[in-house]
């Protein structure tokens, strides 16, 4: 559980600031739980250039309630959390002071989203919380003062978890749980879980992640590993600590995240899924006779594949249907052994390229726009799938064929402006797997739209 707050101050000397207003909110991971918003008399006057920036005046918190009428409350909502903030040491610090005056000994752990942004987006040209959600399309509402400027961090810290692929976040998480020596039992973590699309993780004591798996119904799944009878349910059931999740919404980046962090990672318990998952490939060359075949076969790195599959069926149920659809001959394709026309020459859909009646240039025409409209080997795409809530969109982007990675949107703005997209972008390897992966996809399911830019 994560405090994420703000905290606006009189100014002045070092450690004799005061606070003149508040805002933490509760973050699981996913959602706000709790929040709490306050002026607050500082009991002492502000800096006249505090009251420009901010806004916040003496004659406003002449009735706000004093720190140590909040400090209850502030207790309360931080307790078992880690505090993160954008200049993490200063509220830390300021907060810190303001306990100490009152006897009270406050220590927790920290996050800087500043530290954190400058890892995992580097090379901004400003780290100050306006200009950096600003570039990231992030909208921000009351700038200085707490309440917006704690509003905008939560939003930057999602996106900082989201762009933590290694999960050095989460793990160090769970490291300090640990130390508080809380052992949730199975049922309770299962309790915890959602029945939605996403990513979980599997942690041991440590925090270490031992298994990463995805599914449309993560509760149902990690389930299945907490009941399983199998030898790697029972080193599961035997080493986990916790688990954690990332909803996705759509199933297409649940696939390429999976695919992503277990290479990652590595997991103890993912072997079989860090090598390649699609075995079998498709391939185009020409024959004898000059028309292009499209064949199945076992992948060889030397040759040029256009698309892979994950066993030698899948890869033939998808040629007779690229065959049917393109209206190419099953004789060619390796599809119908014969020594006469092919049975889509006899039903009409093949137009006699089998009994060399079609000219070659005709047919592989058809066979080049199949390559060209399922391929995306120098095109720039934006693959547009459902998001996390019903206001929420995904985004896969392909840039010159090459795929760059995801991110979720809530904002037109941010999918329109390839700056900023490129920007919110969870950058991800493009390798034989995540290309496949995405052609696997698009031809079996339907995302909700795929522009071209």
């Amino acid at each position: 559980m994560y405090a994420i707050l703000d905290i606006e101050t009189t100014g002045g000397q070092y450690d004799e600031e005061g606070i003149t207003e508040i805002a933490i909110y509760k973050y699981d991971g996913h959602e706000i739980v709790d929040q709490f918003i306050s002026l607050v008399n500082p009991e002492k006057p502000i800096q006249p250039f505090v009251v420009k920036l901010t806004g916040i005046n003496n004659a406003m918190l002449s009735s706000a309630p004093k720190f140590y009428e909040v400090a209850k409350r502030i207790i309360e909502i931080t307790d078992g959390c880690v505090i993160v903030a954008h200049n993490a040491a200063f509220d830390y610090r300021i907060l810190g002071t303001e306990f100490r005056r009152l006897g009270f000994p406050f220590k927790k752990s920290t996050l800087c989203t500043i530290e954190l942004a400058k890892k995992l987006i580097p090379e901004q040209p400003s780290y100050s919380l306006g200009k950096l959600v600003r570039s990231l399309g992030i909208p921000i509402a009351d700038r200085h003062r707490a309440n917006g400027d704690a509003m905008a961090t939560v939003k930057l810290f999602k996106l900082l978890l989201s762009k933590d692929s290694q999960k050095e976040i989460v793990k160090n998480y769970i490291k300090t749980e640990v130390k508080t020596g809380m052992s949730p039992k199975l049922l309770d973590i299962i309790d915890a879980l959602p029945s939605k699309t996403g990513i979980y993780y599997i942690h041991n004591e440590k925090g270490e992640i031992i298994y990463i798996g995805k599914s449309k119904n993560i509760k149902k799944r990690v389930n299945q590993h907490f009941t399983g009878t199998n030898p790697k349910s029972k080193k599961i059931q035997r080493s986990v600590y916790t688990v954690t999740f990332e909803e996705t919404g759509s199933e297409l980046i649940a696939l390429l995240k999976e695919s992503e962090e277990i290479k990652v990672n590595k997991p103890i318990y993912n072997r079989a899924q860090r090598k390649t998952l699609f075995p079998w490939a498709l391939y185009a060359e020409k024959n004898a006779k000059g028309y292009l075949s499209l064949k199945i076969a076992k992948s060889d790195g030397r040759k040029k594949e256009l698309t892979s599959f994950s066993t030698a069926l899948e890869g033939k149920k998808t040629l007779f249907k690229i065959t049917e659809d393109f209206n190419l001959c099953q004789k060619i394709n390796g599809l119908y052994d014969t020594k006469k026309s092919c049975f889509q020459y006899d039903v009409k859909q093949c137009f006699g390229a089998c009994i060399d009646k079609e000219e070659t240039d005709e047919y592989n025409k058809r066979v080049n726009q199949f390559i060209d409209t399922n391929t995306f080997n120098k095109n720039n795409l934006i693959i547009t799938d459902r998001g996390r809530t019903h206001n929420e969109r995904s985004a896969v982007l392909i840039e010159d064929g090459v795929y760059k990675g995801y991110c979720f949107y809530d904002l037109n703005h941010q999918i329109k402006n390839i700056e900023i997209l490129r920007k919110l972008i969870i950058p991800m390897q493009n390798n034989r797997d995540t290309k496949n992966i995405i052609q696997s996809y698009l031809r079996k399911r339907k995302v909700m739209k795929v522009d071209t830019f």
